[in-house]
């Protein structure tokens, strides 16, 4: 039963990862739950699905691929802290190369903040968590689970590309051009704004590193 739940789950993620952003369901929706409501949704969906997915693939079966030595228990730990940071930096930020952003039409190509550095920042803290978790975990369960998630994260980084090309034509090309020909270290468009990022990337960190053996049924610590 295990598996069947296992195999379930990670059907229902997908599904729910590419039913509702594709055309005309997305539009649809949006329509309906307004852009922040179908994000706040589609978020939480997202979430409740991922923990339960990794609680399922706990409850898997242990089938030992390989044996971890003591600095693979340690990667974790050391990774979520930059994916937090990652994140703190990039939600509610206007990003028009790709998603989990505020409105594309706020975008500076002059500040792009952590957008400089990378286009699609939740994919990036997305393939550093399952990268990390799937080199400190050797089961078989889990190693589906981390590289199901590694492989989503890197394939969707060039779908999205695909997408927002296609969609906004010259346009993707030189707002790229603009952000590449920046600074390094942009200026930020606000310090307050810059510091608050830090923290709610340092609290969210600290609470996933609280909240991780109850949610997960694992301590979080080697």
């Amino acid at each position: 039963m295990a598996w069947v739940e296992f195999g379930v789950v990670i059907c229902l993620f997908l599904l729910s990862h590419a039913l509702p952003v594709r055309p005309p369901l997305r539009p649809w929706l949006v329509a309906r739950l307004g852009a922040g409501g179908f994000t706040l949704i589609y978020s939480l969906l997202s979430l409740a699905l991922l923990v339960w997915l990794i609680s399922a693939a706990g409850r898997m079966p242990h089938v030992p691929l390989w044996d971890t030595a003591p600095w693979q228990r340690h990667l974790p730990i050391l990774a979520m802290g930059p994916a937090c940071l990652i994140l703190g930096f990039s939600l509610a930020r206007p990003n028009p190369f790709s998603f989990g952003g505020a409105s594309d039409a706020d975008f500076d190509p002059a500040r792009p903040g952590i957008i400089r550095w990378m286009r699609h920042p939740v994919p990036v803290a997305l393939i550093i968590w399952a990268g990390a978790h799937l080199v400190a975990n050797g089961d078989l369960a889990h190693v589906l689970l981390f590289g199901l998630f590694l492989v989503f994260a890197l394939a969707g980084t060039v779908m999205i590309d695909r997408r927002r090309q296609h969609q906004m034509g010259a346009r993707w090309q030189a707002l790229a051009a603009m952000v590449a020909a920046g600074p390094a270290w942009p200026k930020p468009v606000s310090r307050t704004g810059a510091a608050l990022r830090l923290f709610l990337g340092l609290c969210l960190y600290a609470l996933l590193l609280a909240l991780h053996p109850a949610a997960i049924g694992v301590s979080p610590w080697p």
